[in-house]
């Protein structure tokens, strides 16, 4: 298998430390969906990142729906089985993806679109979307605290590090760690292991 695109992507990344979590030898491709748009479409004409070639051929995209065919691969979930657990992973795990894409939002804001056109009521919305994102994140790590060893993290872990992550790498004037420290100490843990270290962002 093959996963296409760059670890700056938390999209990328989640997928990647999820394959790695999952014991999935797989190679990572470094191409970018902007520098070598050219290269990406000849391997997918969507040009999407995170975008993987199964063995067969097939392409998908899409993180989650990747890391969906890898689990049913390996026969096993980064979710958790019980109900009131699972609940709880997928909520940590749709707001870590929505401070994801809010934290996409401010830089493409201010790196593809002209100074003179930034808007600055879209840019304070995004802004207050990702604040609340990550507010109830670290309420939500206050209430459960996540497992941070490669045994027993769930996607839940996987996806609050990574988005925590890049934030901090792209636009960290957006989020001081001060306000979020459950959520910063955890994320500095996960950072520490071999599956995330073996898949830097940067």
């Amino acid at each position: 298998m093959q996963l296409v695109g760059m670890l700056d992507s938390p999209y990328v990344r989640r997928a990647a430390i999820s394959l790695r979590l999952l014991g999935l030898a797989f190679e990572h491709r470094p191409v970018s969906v902007f520098s070598t748009f050219e290269q990406f479409r000849a391997i997918n004409p969507v040009v999407k990142a995170p975008t993987l070639v199964c063995d067969d051929g097939t392409v998908l995209m899409d993180s989650t729906l990747i890391i969906d065919y890898a689990e049913a691969l390996v026969g096993r979930s980064l979710m958790p089985a019980e109900v009131v657990r699972r609940q709880c992973a997928l909520r940590i795990t749709g707001l870590a993806l929505a401070a994801c894409e809010k934290t996409v939002q401010i830089v493409y804001e201010h790196n593809l679109r002209p100074a003179e056109k930034l808007h600055r009521p879209w840019l304070d919305r995004v802004q207050g979307q990702l604040v609340a994102a990550y507010a109830a994140l670290e309420k939500e790590v206050a209430a459960m605290p996540l497992p941070a060893d490669e045994s027993t993290m769930t996607q839940a872990g996987v996806s609050a590090a990574v988005a925590w992550s890049f934030t901090q790498l792209m636009a960290p004037e957006a989020i001081a760690p001060a306000n979020f420290p459950l959520l910063a100490a955890y994320a500095a843990r996960a950072e520490s292991l071999p599956a995330f270290q073996t898949l830097p962002q940067v």
